[in-house]
């Protein structure tokens, strides 16, 4: 909506609780992204086996998204998927001049959430977490910005006591206060 320029560009999905595969519209837009260390077996499946969960109403066609001048110089896209009516939304896009990726589905699932019995937990599940973390922490490494060891060694999530089982959605909840 900020890119956009638009608080309307948003448009109604069903893809409550479902797990979903992932399209490649543009193989070519691959190198450089965050799927370029997948294999090639991997994207494959990615294409053909519910592989990542989503859990949203809301999200933006394709068509929507390229008729948007400004969300079209900025965004690329890289992934779309179908909600349950068959409805295809854009999944997975990333800024052309920045380190920006966006997800319309959730990385983290197939490893950190156990609550929900559609989270996909395969092998090949975790890979996909596990090549998209790898990558993100890549990315973060470019940046010099470095806390102060005491800062960080405060700030560690071990310092605080995580709830267990608070709700059906997520394993672990931290309260800070």
């Amino acid at each position: 909506m900020i890119v956009s320029k638009d608080n309307n560009i948003l448009e109604s999905f069903h893809a409550l609780n479902q797990t979903s595969t992932l399209q490649f519209p543009n193989y070519s837009f691959l190198k450089g992204s965050v799927f370029q260390r997948f294999n090639p077996e991997l994207i494959k499946k990615l294409s053909t086996d519910c592989l990542v969960m989503q859990n949203h109403g809301y999200g933006i066609s394709p068509k929507r998204l390229q008729e948007n001048v400004a969300l079209s110089s900025f965004f690329k896209i890289l992934t779309t998927s179908p909600d349950e009516n068959g409805k295809v939304y854009v999944s997975t896009v990333q800024a052309q001049n920045y380190p920006i990726i966006c997800t319309q589905w959730h990385p983290e699932k197939a490893i950190f959430e156990w609550g929900e019995p559609m989270n996909p937990h395969s092998e090949d599940a975790v890979q996909v977490t596990q090549h998209f973390a790898n990558y993100f922490v890549s990315q973060a490494r470019k940046s010099l910005n470095r806390a102060p060891a005491d800062k960080v060694l405060n700030n560690l999530i071990d310092n605080y006591s995580p709830r267990f089982g608070t709700s059906k959605s997520f394993d672990e909840v931290y309260n800070f206060s």
